[in-house]
């Protein structure tokens, strides 16, 4: 019979493969053709350089700028 140590370590592990193969799968290509934010093209040179990227620069720097004055909100 497991314990709860026995299932939380299983949940941690199948969490944590999950999130590895999610990480792997974002980065595989180039990005995204378009910003998710602003909907512009995201230039080749940006997409080649950040591979995974979603969002142009300038969104992403408002993005980045958002989360620095709310640390504690991680969900954006």
């Amino acid at each position: 019979m497991t314990d709860y140590y026995d299932r939380a370590q299983a949940l941690e592990a199948r969490q944590r493969e999950a999130a590895l193969a999610a990480h792997r799968a974002g980065h595989a290509g180039a990005g995204q053709d378009h910003c998710e934010d602003c909907d512009g093209e995201i230039p080749v040179p940006r997409r080649a350089a950040v591979p995974g990227c979603t969002r142009c620069v300038a969104c992403q720097a408002r993005h980045e700028q958002r989360r620095s004055r709310w640390p504690m909100n991680t969900t954006n």
